[in-house]
């Protein structure tokens, strides 16, 4: 994710990176002006026809056009609004299980594999969510390895099972008792829930019907631009029409970017820093 000042306009203004839209589809935009000169050409110097009011189609088409847009941009926000939402829900459930497992189990090893393991679910969902996974992130207990877990075919689950060992057997040992055990209950649970949560994100796009009938009508409302435009703005509909698609796609582009907020885009959610502030949270309320 990017870190910016939203205040500071001539910065953005001017600024391109990796992801932004006008690169991406600067091609595209190539094609179209070309194409475009192609139009103006033939019905200029060679046919001379001109259309009467051509633009009023286009004027209405482009009214709806824009609401579709809207919708598909306004979706697209939900889903990684939503998932932020999810891994701040993730933070504070972190915390609230190591604050009240530093305070119940005074045994160093105990609290120590407690720790890690909180970190590694931590990791795992992050990885998860990827696809990926990266050992680096993952640390090693006395009872419970990183290859141990790697060889699992849903790694968060692998983690989570691991922490109710460890609490059950705090229950058994009596170094927790019943009600405490009921008191760490919505934080244990909360991991499974939020996974699920954002596997729903991932696992379900935009309808592909939907997706599909967008970018027919951006392409086909660019396509018929020239037909009109060329009529009532001759050769300057070369400029004019690659900066009308540069427009309508870079939103569908931009859409389809933040509808998967998990991944490692420039604008996906920043789940390494997440995931690492979590883990010196933990070292901090552990004492290590």
């Amino acid at each position: 994710m990017v870190d910016y000042n939203p205040k500071s306009w001539w910065k953005l203004i001017f600024m391109f990176h990796r992801s932004d839209t006008f690169r991406m589809l600067f091609p595209a935009m190539l094609g179209v002006a070309a194409y475009t000169a192609v139009v103006a050409y033939l019905e200029e110097d060679v046919f001379h026809t001109h259309f009467k009011n051509a633009t009023i189609v286009h004027s209405l088409v482009g009214f709806v056009l824009s609401l579709l847009l809207v919708f598909r941009t306004n979706t697209a926000y939900e889903r990684w609004w939503e998932g932020r939402k999810i891994w701040g829900a993730i933070v504070n459930n972190s915390r609230n299980l190591a604050l009240k497992l530093s305070t119940l189990v005074e045994d160093k090893p105990t609290r120590h594999r407690l720790r890690a393991l909180i970190t590694n679910q931590v990791m795992a969902m992050k990885w998860h969510l990827r696809k990926g996974f990266n050992p680096d992130d993952f640390e090693d207990t006395d009872r419970y390895t990183i290859a141990s877990f790697q060889q699992k075919k849903h790694l968060p689950n692998a983690v989570m099972q691991a922490v109710y060992q460890e609490i059950a057997e705090l229950h058994r040992t009596n170094q927790i008792s019943g009600e405490q055990l009921l008191y760490l209950n919505a934080e244990l649970q909360s991991f499974t829930d939020n996974i699920g949560a954002c596997e729903r994100i991932l696992n379900t796009p935009i309808p592909y019907s939907y997706s599909m009938f967008l970018k027919k009508v951006i392409f086909l409302y660019t396509f018929t631009m020239p037909i009109g435009f060329v009529s009532e703005f001759g050769y300057w509909a070369t400029a004019i029409i690659p900066l009308v698609f540069y427009i309508f796609a870079s939103i569908e582009v931009l859409a389809e970017e933040i509808e998967d907020p998990f991944g490692k885009d420039t604008n996906d959610l920043p789940l390494n820093r997440i995931s690492n502030t979590i883990r010196d949270n933990l070292k901090e309320i552990f004492g290590e």
